[in-house]
């Protein structure tokens, strides 16, 4: 069996775990495990209820990864976060109190109800997988995933993520409602025990060839000039569009091919395809596109503006 292979293998084993606890969602555990085989971290937005947090907890029990959650709120300061150096009387010198950053997998829920000071604190963690505490580095464990989660509909008391933050994250997936077939098997599952608060303790872990061999076998997805030309093409009409304000960097081209690689080789494929872009495109750009007031006025989002580009670029043959 091949590394790619292997790799397939693995995630549909994780699919299939997932699936034991979370109804559903197949898109949205389809697009958090293409940011976590491409190294990026993720915010998951949706309405409260729709197994954000249970899908981050289920995702780390199924790898067997250590998970912490930290609920930002507005007093929440980066040393909670991050940690601080506490002195020690009895030993008469001060150590190293880690904060919850110092995990595998960091949940930081409801991301946006915390001061921009606080929401810095995860810069330096997410970008170079260090925190600075006291003017000394000290390195995260590895591997190192943030899931972060906000409500998109309530908005007071919230402090907008700065574009410097939204750029760290590779994707932005939006969670929906659950369909109505798959809402009706949550209401069974809570009405015959199976939603406890102790189901996490029943996810098998899944076993394979381990996250850092899976990220390495991506370098064997091929990607044709044709498709990086392609690439460049729609990030080049972000820029031009008449509405959007501000379009797609080199670093967002770049999250875009290493996510349709990753979305190629979960489709037990080695070569990237035009449609593996056009599939990741939404979920790696959206947040990366500020529309202008005047697209808002015309009810564009940036979701629609982006499939407006697609449409109008001619597709590599």
């Amino acid at each position: 069996m091949s590394e790619l292979d292997e790799l397939r293998t693995t995630a549909e084993a994780l699919k299939a775990s997932i699936g034991e606890v979370v109804v559903g969602q197949e898109r949205v555990v389809g697009e958090v495990l293409c940011a976590l085989l491409s190294g990026g971290h993720v915010p998951l937005e949706g309405v409260p209820g729709v197994a954000k947090t249970l899908l981050a907890r289920t995702l780390s029990a199924s790898l067997g990864l250590r998970f912490k959650r930290v609920q930002f709120t507005p007093d929440l300061m980066p040393a909670d976060v991050v940690g601080t150096q506490v002195f020690d009387l009895n030993e008469g010198r001060f150590h190293l109190e880690k904060g919850p950053v110092f995990t595998q997998v960091l949940l930081a829920d409801e991301i946006n109800r915390t001061p921009p000071k606080t929401q810095a604190a995860l810069l330096e963690a997410m970008q170079e997988r260090q925190v600075t505490i006291d003017g000394t580095s000290h390195a995260l464990p590895s591997p190192f995933f943030v899931v972060a989660t906000q409500n998109p509909l309530d908005h007071e008391g919230t402090y907008p993520l700065p574009e410097a933050q939204l750029d760290r994250f590779l994707m932005k997936v939006v969670v929906d409602y659950p369909s109505e077939r798959e809402e009706l098997e949550v209401y069974r599952r809570f009405l015959d025990g199976r939603l406890e608060l102790d189901v996490l303790d029943r996810v098998e872990r899944v076993t394979g060839p381990g996250l850092p061999a899976m990220r390495a076998a991506l370098s064997q997805v091929h990607v044709e000039d044709k498709v990086v030309a392609w690439v460049r093409a729609l990030v080049g009409l972000t820029r031009q569009s008449r509405r959007l304000a501000i379009g797609a960097s080199p670093r967002a081209g770049m999250a875009l091919l290493g996510a349709a690689r990753a979305h190629a080789a979960l489709d037990g494929r080695a070569f990237v395809t035009p449609d593996d872009v056009k599939r990741m495109a939404p979920p790696v750009l959206r947040h990366r596109l500020l529309t202008t007031p005047d697209a808002e006025l015309d009810g564009h989002d940036a979701d629609k503006v982006l499939a407006g580009l697609l449409d109008s670029l001619d597709v590599p043959r």
